[in-house]
């Protein structure tokens, strides 16, 4: 099966954040852990002025379905295991490359 592309988005709620400079604190620091550890793009993607909602997007190419589910598997669990955040939504789609159709779709809230 050629490459395929995982994208992954969290929705989350930051209740211990009362101004935008601790919400980019712990989104920087969350977004960092995830380029790091799992070698992907990872950008905050909506509610950038909000201080208590943000929204996290991560993408990556994988060779394989199989790959790629699993990748997306391990970002979740790392996602959902900040405490110092709540997952409100959460969606992952994979994608063969070239292709606009996803090979599969998950998500809704948490």
């Amino acid at each position: 099966m050629p490459a395929c592309v995982g994208v992954g988005r969290w929705v989350l709620r930051l209740p211990g954040c009362r101004s935008l400079k601790a919400k980019r604190s712990v989104v920087r620091s969350l977004r960092d852990r995830l380029r790091a550890r799992h070698r992907v793009s990872a950008a905050e993607t909506d509610f950038q002025d909000d201080p208590q909602r943000a929204e996290i997007t991560a993408a990556f190419v994988a060779s394989d379905y199989r790959l790629a589910e699993s990748l997306l598997g391990k970002l979740d669990d790392a996602v959902c295991s900040d405490p110092r955040l709540h997952v409100v939504e959460r969606h992952r789609d994979v994608f063969r490359a070239g292709h606009d159709v996803p090979l599969s779709r998950e998500g809704g809230g948490a």
